[in-house]
């Protein structure tokens, strides 16, 4: 690795605005964004078919593009999430790329990296505190506490905090009531601090949570605590972006980590506006596939930063295809030009795939499908592996993008526009209770709000079981809950959790220190 003080020079960023933590990881101040010009560099998206639970390559392939477009002779940045450390010691052992393509030092970024998902669960919790001591100390915002939405926060899969009581043990301890945790990337505080690029803007959205309402039913914000300023104290440090290095010294960023099932599913705007500062080339990586991660970046991201793609690569592979079908990937081709962008497939290369299969997909991705295509295998050969992909992305295109829906559109037509227009659903049913929150949000004024519809990774529809790309299903909507400060309201479709559980042999079974310290198991 380099120092990465020579890896922010040759990127552009002064000394003055670098806050190293150690040799190889910075902050880089946010005050930056003032002196670079508004947009240098074009924005690639990167979204993929529905996964297998193994994950198909996304992350390697935004990080191995960013190589391969250096390797081209162009200044380009990968902005990536943060790993959460659920995942990594539930299933993954690790989150950030691998083989010549990933982001170094991948054991630090893998855990606890610059302390950024600790300080998201420290102001999450320590709202829910204030909460709860407000309403022991007299409730004079006279709250419900029957409707109070703030849960607390970990980072680590436990399905035991789902549902829990608080305040047992008498008077002194509070009063008892029904909470529980979310997994801190599920937070709201996680998905604002990825969608704030200032300040300014986080002390905003800080103050715009809503809480609950009061026995009257009047929605109550942070700001009438009067602690915004406080919990903005809690993030003052976490929202500068993290600076680091992929496997051949190219720039990354790394920053915040909301999941796209359930939030927004990107890095946060304030790298990504920051690279397109300072890079020819920004690759960014979205969640999921793309009637998640790239769903949302369109509906909600684009609306609310300005942000807008220009090209998006579509990442595949042969076993996603076998296991989804071909129907399935010309669904997320056509669901990802409807937003008005062109679309390169990238073929991640597996060990067991034959040239053959590669050949065969390539050519239905080109012939059938009119989508530029190439095989990339950056996993095993770094950049020059995506040399082929990196030429397509340079040679395309600037597309119009543009979110589905208008802000004026009613909350209930816009979960029925993802719902019919992404997944291809026939009937939505939206439930009596949901349908009553969306009426209540409208009339308190949020009905401006975009929807992050949380369902599973696994399927178009609401049941993870299946496959394939289908057709005039019935897409249920069961709950709704409204997320100020990040700017969104959260529809829930099928049997959808904010808490992971950890699996019979999780990660952390094989995770080690070794007697240098150098930790093992981790990917990479």
């Amino acid at each position: 690795m380099k120092p990465i003080s020579e890896v922010a020079a040759a990127l552009g960023v002064p000394a003055e605005f670098l806050h190293p933590y150690g040799t190889h990881m910075a902050k880089v101040r946010l005050e930056l964004l003032a002196q670079l010009p508004t947009r240098r560099g074009k924005l690639v998206l990167v979204t993929a078919v529905t996964p297998t639970v193994h994950g198909e390559g996304k992350t390697v392939t935004t990080i191995g593009l960013a190589q391969a477009l250096c390797r081209l002779g162009h200044r380009a940045v990968a902005t990536v999430r943060q790993p959460s450390l659920g995942p990594v010691f539930g299933m993954k052992g690790g989150a950030t790329g691998g083989g010549k393509a990933q982001v170094l030092p991948h054991d630090r970024i893998n855990v606890h990296f610059t302390g950024d998902f600790h300080a998201v669960a420290a102001a999450q919790n320590t709202l829910a505190a204030l909460i709860d001591a407000s309403i022991y100390h007299g409730n004079p915002l006279d709250l419900d506490p029957q409707s109070i939405d703030w849960p607390r926060a970990v980072d680590v899969n436990d399905r035991s905090l789902r549902n829990i009581i608080t305040g047992l043990g008498g008077r002194v301890n509070g009063a008892p009531r029904e909470t529980g945790f979310v997994i801190t990337a599920a937070s709201e505080m996680m998905a604002i601090l990825a969608l704030a690029d200032s300040l300014d803007d986080l002390r905003k959205r800080i103050g715009n949570i809503v809480i609950g309402t009061t026995r009257g039913g009047r929605m109550v914000s942070a700001s009438e605590l009067g602690v915004t300023g406080s919990l903005l104290m809690l993030l003052a440090d976490a929202i500068h972006p993290n600076l680091v290095q992929t496997s051949e010294g190219t720039p990354a960023f790394v920053h915040a980590g909301p999941f796209a099932n359930i939030a927004h599913g990107t890095a946060s705007v304030a790298s990504i506006r920051m690279a397109l500062g300072l890079a020819d080339y920004v690759v960014n990586e979205t969640g999921f596939a793309a009637d998640l991660g790239a769903e949302k970046f369109f509906d909600i991201v684009m609306p609310a930063s300005g942000l807008r793609p220009d090209v998006a690569v579509l990442v595949a592979s042969v076993r996603a295809v076998a296991a989804a079908g071909r129907d399935n990937l010309a669904r997320h081709v056509e669901n990802t030009r409807a937003f008005g962008v062109p679309v390169i497939v990238g073929i991640n290369r597996f060990p067991g795939d034959t040239e053959a299969e590669l050949a065969d997909l390539q050519a239905y991705c080109e012939k059938t499908l009119g989508a530029p295509c190439a095989v990339s295998d950056v996993y095993g050969q770094g950049g020059e592996g995506g040399r082929g992909l990196a030429e397509l992305v340079v040679a395309s295109g600037s597309g119009d993008a543009r979110p589905l829906y208008e802000p004026s559109t009613p909350l209930a037509e816009k979960i029925r526009t993802v719902a019919r227009r992404v997944y291809r659903a026939g009937e939505v049913v939206i439930e009596t209770a949901a349908a009553k929150k969306l009426k209540k949000l409208e009339e308190s004024g949020f009905g401006h709000l975009p929807v992050c519809i949380a369902k599973t990774q696994y399927s178009f529809t609401d049941n993870a079981k299946v496959l394939g790309a289908p057709e005039g299903f019935e897409f249920t909507v069961s709950d709704a809950y409204l997320r100020g400060g990040a700017g969104f309201v959260t529809a829930v479709a099928g049997n959808m959790s904010l808490m992971p559980g950890l699996g019979k042999t999780p990660a952390a079974l094989h995770l080690d220190v070794g007697p240098g310290g150098e930790l093992l198991g981790l990917e990479g």
